[in-house]
């Protein structure tokens, strides 16, 4: 089944490197991050979870649990930890889910679920190269998929993380390249009697569907 935004994202049980967890009771009332890789020791996903393992400290100011992915048993992602460490400085501090069964890539329609488990190659796996953003009520709010040979910008999945957190709480929208502190977009949902109430200190209207004003909370 097609998984798309604003669904539930589908609930599981897996074993992972922090032990065995149910997805979402270990989200708790918060955000979290699912991100895939097709096999163990592959050269692009190598430095990616090194890198997210750089980054763990800004999810964490953002209430947003960070969990990886890997189409190989959990015995298999330590001897990587340690790859990665070496490599790039930083061994993942966040739990690694072994799926060699492929239960949650098919879950996440990574995978058609016609494929078997076994002896897989990483292109045989290439299609579990996602990322998921999902929210404290457990829906996906956004989804990105790389190929294999491109390495995922996960400083792009933080300012993305940033946008939703700001629209779920503002009832605003963020304009082409926003960055924190931007001025951002008053929704056509938003009337402009109500915007006026809300945005007392004034907005600046482009067209009568496109009106930005400030960042709130900035």
């Amino acid at each position: 089944m097609a998984v798309r935004i604003n669904d539930v994202a589908p609930d599981f049980t897996a074993d992972t490197t922090e032990g065995k967890i149910n997805f979402h009771e270990w989200i708790g009332d918060g955000w979290a991050i699912l991100f895939s890789h097709p096999k163990d020791f592959t050269p692009v996903c190598t430095t990616e979870l090194g890198y997210m393992a750089s980054l763990k400290p800004e999810f964490d100011k953002r209430n947003c649990k960070i969990i990886g992915l890997s189409a190989d048993p959990v015995s298999d992602h330590q001897g990587w930890a340690k790859d990665i460490q070496e490599t790039q400085g930083h061994a993942p501090n966040y739990p690694l889910i072994g799926d060699p069964d492929l239960n949650v890539a098919k879950l996440y329609d990574m995978l058609q679920a016609s494929e078997t488990p076994g002896k897989r190659t990483p292109a045989d796996n290439q299609t579990v190269r996602t990322v998921f953003l999902i929210g404290p009520d457990k829906k996906i709010k956004a989804m990105l998929i790389y190929p294999m040979t491109s390495g995922r910008n996960f400083d792009e999945v933080l300012r993305l993380l940033d946008s939703l957190q700001l629209s779920a709480k503002h009832t605003v929208a963020t304009p082409v390249n926003w960055k924190p502190g931007d001025d951002v977009i008053i929704p056509t949902s938003v009337s402009d009697d109500d915007a006026k109430k809300k945005y007392p200190q004034g907005f600046k209207t482009h067209k009568p569907y496109l009106r930005t004003v400030s960042q709130p909370g900035k």
